[in-house]
């Protein structure tokens, strides 16, 4: 379905929230929304290829329709021993249409769970994926995650991480939004349907710059981090342990 969410006029301060008129039309936003969305998904699996050779345990924080956990799924599916995923998202609507999508894609190990990150254990994995939802938590929580995920991870094991991100220059972050903006016009969203959703995202999803981001990962306890991929106001990051 096509994401009409925000091309009518909503009432002054909605706020966004992963409900299940979102959920219906997620993948058709966030292909439209995230610039490059299937190439950090390639990235991904070159990752797991070249720093995974071991994957017994994966985690999704944020799993959203299960696109990523399917990709790798099949990416990986003549390994000798599949892995086992765990998705993690406190959406219900979102969950139901990440079961229909991994049952649809033959993904037969998978636990999905229905809770807020920052109360989710993680146990040994091989890998940890957060895309496009760090931004979403609560900025006194995050620090928190990320040591989780730090502690959860088996020597060896990788987290990647993919967010918005700000810029503390404010001419240059007012030009990155606008090209951000373009970007968004080209692939067909109305100047209505940009400034109702930018509106509904204020204090919803709170950027930090790369500078935080990488000091964040730092105090998590990582050593070895790098951003890997960046985009105008979008950046992707991998944490070793």
């Amino acid at each position: 379905m096509k994401d009409k969410v925000f091309d009518k006029h909503l009432a002054p301060g909605t706020a966004f929230e992963f409900n299940h008129e979102v959920a219906d039309v997620f993948d058709d936003m966030v292909s439209r929304s995230v610039p490059f969305y299937d190439e950090i998904h390639r990235i991904l699996l070159d990752i797991v290829d070249r720093a995974c050779p071991t994957l017994e345990t994966v985690y999704d924080l944020g799993c959203s329709t299960g696109t990523t956990i399917s990709i790798i799924s099949k990416h990986v599916a003549n390994r000798d021993v599949p892995p086992h995923f765990i998705g993690i998202d406190n959406s219900a609507s979102m969950l139901e249409k990440c079961r229909t999508k991994i049952d649809a894609s033959g993904v037969t190990d998978c636990i999905l769970q229905c809770q807020n990150i920052e109360d989710t254990e993680i146990v040994d994995a091989d890998l940890v994926i957060m895309n496009y939802t760090l931004q979403f938590l609560d900025p006194d929580k995050r620090q928190q995650v990320l040591g989780n995920i730090y502690n959860s991870l088996r020597d060896g094991g990788v987290f990647m991480l993919s967010e918005k991100i700000r810029v503390d220059e404010e001419h240059i972050h007012a030009l990155l939004t606008e090209l951000y903006y373009d970007f968004k016009r080209r692939n067909g969203y109305s100047e209505l349907e940009i400034a109702q959703k930018r509106e509904a995202l204020e204090n919803v999803l709170r950027p930090i710059t790369p500078e935080q981001q990488l000091e964040a990962l730092r105090e998590a306890g990582f050593t070895k981090i790098d951003m890997i991929f960046r985009w105008y106001n979008f950046a992707s990051y991998i944490g070793i342990r």
